[in-house]
């Protein structure tokens, strides 16, 4: 999937407290969303609280912009996602946000994703001014978000589809064969016995199973099996006196 459409803004209605506004500011920037819109901030705005919260955000708190109504807020977007948990008496489309995702991308408009009061969420009209509803499927017996985290899930689901660094692929070393495994079992086997591990005696074959067991199944590469070597070798050596 491409980014074929400008990226979401985030659109905070009534925010009551500028740490939340600067941690939601932190979760935009985390997924390359630098776009905030903020309608009658309790507060007023700027806020010296959302500074230290956004972490760094800085770039995202300086461009937000203030706005007396969601109308105003989101006067250039053709499509609006009012986030909420209940419908609250209107009907509209509801989507995960993975869905309102795809939809964002597949636009050719600007698009808003709207979040209401950390206390109350958005008003039945606030709702009634989008075109969809986002809901997170969630637990029923605790669903309870916060601003930032709310602001975090739809984020991510936005940036699946744009080009995000991504943690380095790093290939990981081929399994040994099964010989080289085999001497690594012998080896121990053979150091536990002279050190007196396998008692009562009758046990040993029951603990050389178990053993041979739990080794199998780490998939040990030739690397792997070579340190161990070493790490059995070294534990099996004699302290000379000091």
């Amino acid at each position: 999937m491409t980014a074929a459409a400008p990226p979401p803004v985030i659109v905070l209605v009534r925010p009551q407290l500028g740490e939340n506004i600067g941690k939601a500011a932190r979760a935009m920037l985390n997924f390359g969303l630098t776009e905030l819109r903020l309608v009658a901030p309790r507060d007023g705005w700027p806020n010296p609280d959302a500074g230290p919260a956004a972490s760094g955000a800085d770039v995202v708190l300086a461009e937000a912009k203030v706005y007396d109504s969601l109308a105003e807020a989101v006067a250039d977007c053709t499509t609006i996602y009012a986030t909420t948990v209940r419908k609250r008496g209107v009907t509209k489309p509801v989507l995960t946000p993975e869905a309102a995702a795809k939809q964002v991308h597949a636009s050719a408009g600007r698009s808003a994703y709207v979040f209401g009061p950390e206390r109350s969420g958005l008003e039945t009209d606030d709702v009634a001014l989008a075109h969809a509803i986002v809901t997170v499927p969630i637990n029923p017996e605790f669903g309870s978000l916060n601003l930032a985290q709310a602001v975090i899930l739809l984020a991510y689901e936005w940036s699946k589809g744009v080009a995000l660094a991504s943690p380095p692929d790093v290939p990981l070393d081929p399994p040994a064969p099964q010989g080289e495994l085999e001497q690594l079992i012998e080896h121990l086997s053979r150091d536990l016995d002279a050190a007196g591990y396998f008692f009562p005696p009758e046990r040993t074959e029951a603990t050389l199973r178990t053993l041979r067991t739990a080794l199998t199944k780490a998939g040990w590469s030739h690397n792997d099996i070579r340190m161990m070597h070493g790490i059995i070798t070294a534990l099996g050596r004699t302290k000379k006196p000091s």
